[in-house]
């Protein structure tokens, strides 16, 4: 029988009639000669209350105790789901991370797959159980319970459906899919019927919520179908696949916005070859997330580095630069806080031309003023000042007609 993963995210069991609700989409799949595994995430707001709690005890609790407590969140739900699945009348077991065996490295808050006892998954299927997963949970080679991070329920699903070889992996939340753009800041989004792999990785790592982008990546890798569903209606969704012939021919495929941005440039740094390593090694042993990177020669002699930073990580980033000055004898350190990037993303970059143009158009009858630039194969991303990027946003939402669907739009 072919094997079908479900996820459902906290807000799509935050209670007992919405995990009922749940359970019904299973029982649909079940009802469809499908066997089922779910994975769970904890309910509602139960992760952020935890964290509450043990930051009342320690300010700095340690990260394995951490993982001990978080962990539980995901176990109270796959026992209530459960439960709900055997008061319908279906037959279901629950297990943590751990009881399938889902390895993992031993870096908590931030653990990474190394394999499933998928056989042992397999056996319970074929006992006619739905098997009801605790997500975002494994354990490491000495037994402790190790957590993959916010988000890491869609990666423990997507994982799951690769060492199952499932026909698709369902990921059920509070949105009827993937939009070609935030709907809260765009309201005439329009939903996307499919997107590939690549620009789901693309928009998932500028700043569009709706996936996690590990799982995406997961997916990508091991040919994992992906659709995201809304758990309280029937939509069909979004389908995340691999590339099809007809991407092409859709110029663009979404836009995003990142607002809590900063950009770092060193001025005049000595243009010799290692340069750029020395700066960017520095930033990564200060464990600094970078972003966008321009760098430009400005003479024979001397180039600038610039760099783009979250917020989060802007006083170590500026503490690193400011010590690369003096090491590097640069000329001077200049930083901008008030810095957003919008971005257009779509495979159909690949095999046309005019998105630059088109992208740096609209931008200029916005009257937005563009900081840098930085492009991809299938992405270009300007960044303009922090209270433009509205406005930035509507300007190519219109351009590229993200508010139609991709048939409706004009050829390209």
């Amino acid at each position: 029988m072919a094997i079908v993963v479900q996820k459902f995210g906290g807000t799509s069991v935050a209670d007992a009639e919405k995990i009922r609700r749940a359970a019904r989409r299973v029982i649909e799949r079940k009802q469809a000669g499908y066997q089922v595994v779910v994975v769970a995430s904890a309910r509602g707001q139960q992760t952020d209350e935890l964290v509450r709690d043990a930051l009342e005890l320690n300010p700095n609790p340690p990260q394995r105790e951490m993982d001990q407590l978080l962990s539980t969140g995901e176990q109270q739900t796959v026992s209530l789901f459960a439960m709900a699945l055997e008061a319908m009348g279906y037959k279901a077991i629950s297990f943590t991370g751990g009881q399938i065996r889902m390895m993992t490295d031993g870096v908590y808050s931030k653990a990474q797959i190394k394999s499933i006892d998928a056989d042992f998954v397999r056996r319970e299927l074929n006992q006619d159980q739905v098997v009801i997963v605790a997500g975002f949970q494994g354990i490491d080679e000495f037994g402790n319970i190790t957590t993959l991070g916010r988000g890491g329920s869609d990666t423990s699903a997507v994982a799951l459906a690769a060492a199952l070889k499932a026909e698709e992996c369902e990921i059920f939340t509070d949105v009827d899919g993937v939009y070609t753009t935030d709907p809260r800041l765009f309201p005439n989004a329009v939903m996307l019927d499919e997107i590939s792999y690549d620009e789901m990785l693309e928009m998932a790592s500028l700043g569009a919520g709706v996936m996690h982008i590990r799982s995406v990546a997961f997916g990508k890798r091991y040919n994992v179908k992906i659709r995201v569903r809304n758990s309280g209606n029937d939509n069909p969704g979004t389908v995340i696949t691999h590339e099809v012939p007809q991407m092409e021919g859709v110029l663009v495929s979404g836009a995003t916005i990142q607002k809590d941005m900063a950009k770092i440039s060193l001025i005049g740094v000595p243009n010799v070859p290692g340069m750029a390593a020395q700066v960017f090694t520095r930033l990564a042993e200060a464990k600094v997330v970078v972003n966008d990177i321009i760098q430009t020669e400005i003479s024979p002699e001397k180039a600038n580095i610039a760099f783009l930073v979250g917020t989060s990580d802007l006083p170590t980033a500026r503490q690193v630069a400011d010590d690369l000055q003096k090491e590097l004898h640069c000329e001077n350190v200049f930083v901008r806080d008030d810095i957003a990037l919008v971005s257009v993303i779509g495979v159909g970059m690949r095999s046309h031309y005019g998105v630059a143009e088109k992208t740096f158009g609209a931008l200029a009858k916005a009257k937005v003023n563009i900081d840098s630039i930085t492009t991809s194969e299938i992405r270009i991303s300007c960044a303009v000042g922090k209270d433009e990027v509205e406005r930035a946003l509507e300007a190519v939402c219109l351009a590229f007609e993200l508010d139609k669907p991709a048939r409706q739009r004009k050829p390209v």
